[in-house]
């Protein structure tokens, strides 16, 4: 068992470094570079009639490592800016199921204005670039008595609870739409004195350094406050502007489109190589 004045005292002691350092960073206009990296948890299941095991385990295998990337968000005390970090694609290795997957990532730019309380996502869907312009909607935060360090930070436990839709492929190829339960558990430092996070997270007295949803997981893996070349954080301003309900609009048509064409390739056995477009 714990010794109930131990805990007291390291609890003290972390809040007053954590308060040291946020008072310094508040006496100064500080901007940062938080690095992230992406995990994603995969569940691929197609009826066993269809795809042996040892083809699911070479699928999800390509999955995970596909799904396996870094976003850097840069950031003041007012804005930010979210987006994927490049990299060339390694030559395709030869696959034991006979199929290739390649996720199209796409080059989308997250801008939020938590002052102004908007944001700004561009993204794109079969090669026309879309402005996302819309209001900041701020989750329902429940805070937790839990800590722990990422780090050097001192971090604190939030979560909030949704429902939301997804999309499946049945055993027979179709697709079906699922409305689900998520609690999304975050990690944010007051040590870092702004109300922001990656992607759309923010609302939390600090930044946010981790967040799982039960499938998605990004984890800082480098912070650098105050760097030595200044950077200037510029909000996206080429594409068509649209609003968030426009845009799923848009989104919503050209899946089924895409969701059409899959069935009618996949009726000739032209399926060698599966595209799969995310964030757009």
């Amino acid at each position: 068992m714990k010794n109930p004045k131990s805990f007291r005292v390291k609890y003290i002691i972390t809040m007053l470094i954590v308060l040291f350092v946020t008072c310094d960073l508040v006496a100064q206009d500080f901007q940062g570079i938080a690095t992230y990296k992406s995990h994603r948890k995969m569940d691929l299941k197609i009826g066993e009639d269809k795809m042996n095991s040892d083809m699911q385990k070479d699928l999800q295998e390509q999955l995970k490592k596909q799904f396996q990337q870094e976003y850097t968000l840069k950031f003041n005390r007012n804005e930010s800016v979210y987006k994927q970090v490049e990299k060339l694609d390694a030559p395709a290795a030869p696959s034991s199921s006979g199929i290739t997957i390649k996720l199209s990532q796409g080059s989308d730019v997250m801008y939020k204005n938590i002052k102004e309380n908007r944001y700004t996502n561009k993204t794109e869907i079969s090669g026309k670039i879309f402005l996302i312009k819309d209001t900041l909607k701020t989750k329902k935060w429940e805070l937790i008595n839990e800590t722990k360090y990422i780090g050097e930070y001192a971090c604190f436990k939030a979560v909030f609870e949704e429902e939301y839709t997804t999309q499946t492929i049945t055993s027979e190829g179709k697709f079906e739409e699922l409305t689900k339960d998520r609690t999304t558990t975050v990690w944010y430092t007051p040590q870092i004195p702004v109300s922001n996070g990656p992607g759309n997270y923010f609302g939390l007295p600090g930044l946010i350094l981790e967040v799982n949803d039960g499938e998605l997981t990004l984890i800082c893996s480098k912070i650098v406050l105050n760097p030595e070349e200044t950077f200037e954080i510029k909000e996206p301003i080429k594409g068509k502007e649209v609003s968030q309900t426009e845009f799923n609009e848009i989104r919503e048509k050209k899946r089924k489109e895409m969701m059409e064409q899959f069935q009618t390739r996949r009726g000739s056995g032209d399926g060698e190589r599966v595209m799969i477009r995310i964030g757009g």
